[in-house]
């Protein structure tokens, strides 16, 4: 049985849905905007939240309203096939890949509806038990780069560790004092990326400097060009993906082999494809990790439960949403977070 039979079949009612807008200032300087979906039917109320990037395809979703024709009696299964028929957008989305954001923001509040008339947490269902989640804080050093972010968050969180982008910007004296933080976990080098405020440039000697001077921490989406991938074929043990997996087809597309990826649910894009892509990871022995998209509401807390339940000592990208502001508030849990799952849904705390 595989894992999404669990929920595949649950039944589901919905009478209408709402949308509701969230914006927030995060530590990658920029306004984040989202979106959360609220289904309603039954009395129950199903939430998800669309992270589509592109803050004008939210300002034109919440200005069209709920314009889906979403209401009927459904199984998590049909539904999924039902959306998959409509448009999502009111206008040409800004890139590809938002409809798979947008996808997973309606399946997601669909299953939280779905187990909430059904009276039953989701790890109840899936037949597993929450577990701590690690996690590390995601972070970007400015221009130019200091070591202050990192370290102002450590003088309030001294156990916090770290998931840094390293940029061509890096010199020797901030690398050396990050080393001394002992707190980096894994560093991103965002070599996958073209034509977004991230893309970085496929430096040798920037990928030479940091993998020599963080010889245990992860290394994210590598650009290999033929002189780094020589560089790194000693440490292709290290080595994850995260922004070029969009399904088990891009798994198995990769160069090599790999010993983990990053399974974010909203780039899987749909409940299924999300549940088989840990069904194939775990038959081969693969690691996974989570990975968020500066969720502002119901959608972290989403991610934490699946990290929960499929991966919950791996390095998670997941940190409560209050580590994503310039200065982190004090009282945010800290890794590993006890397990908080809702009393009935797809809910976590």
């Amino acid at each position: 049985m595989s894992t999404y039979d669990h929920v595949a079949d649950l039944p589901l009612r919905i009478d209408a849905y709402e949308l509701e807008g969230l914006a927030q200032n995060v530590s990658s300087d920029f306004e984040r905007k989202t979106t959360i979906i609220h289904l309603h039917g039954d009395g129950e109320e199903g939430l998800g939240e669309d992270v589509v990037y592109d803050a004008v395809d939210h300002e034109i979703a919440q200005r069209a309203g709920p314009t889906l024709s979403l209401a009927g009696d459904w199984t998590i299964r049909s539904f999924a096939e039902h959306l998959a028929t409509l448009e999502l957008f009111p206008e040409t989305p800004q890139r590809d890949v938002s409809q798979l954001y947008r996808t997973w923001a309606y399946e997601s509040a669909a299953l939280d509806l779905a187990l909430r008339q059904a009276g039953r947490p989701l790890h109840a269902v899936l037949g597993r038990e929450p577990e701590p989640v690690t996690f590390v804080v995601s972070l970007r050093l400015g221009e130019p780069p200091t070591v202050e972010p990192v370290t102002r968050r450590l003088e309030r969180y001294p156990t916090l560790r770290f998931k840094l982008d390293p940029t061509v910007s890096w010199d020797d004296e901030l690398i050396m004092e990050l080393v001394k933080t002992n707190a980096v976990d894994s560093v991103d080098f965002k070599g996958l990326y073209e034509g977004t405020i991230v893309d970085q440039p496929a430096d040798p000697l920037l990928y030479r400097r940091v993998i020599g001077a963080f010889p245990n921490a992860w290394i994210e989406d590598p650009k290999l060009i033929p002189e780094i991938d020589e560089l790194l074929k000693p440490h292709r043990d290290r080595i994850t993906w995260d922004a070029n997996i969009h399904s088990i087809a891009d798994i198995e597309g990769l160069p090599f082999a790999p010993r983990m990826v990053n399974l974010k649910p909203s780039r899987l894009g749909g409940i299924k494809p999300l549940f088989d892509a840990y069904d194939y990871t775990a038959e081969r022995g693969i690691g996974a990790y989570g990975g968020g998209q500066f969720e502002l509401g119901v959608g972290r807390g989403q991610i934490q439960y699946l990290a929960s339940v499929f991966h919950p000592d791996t390095p998670n990208d997941t940190s409560p949403s209050g580590f994503h502001v310039m200065d982190p508030p004090p009282g945010l849990p800290t890794s590993p977070l006890a397990p908080a799952p809702s009393a009935t849904g797809f809910r976590w705390g």
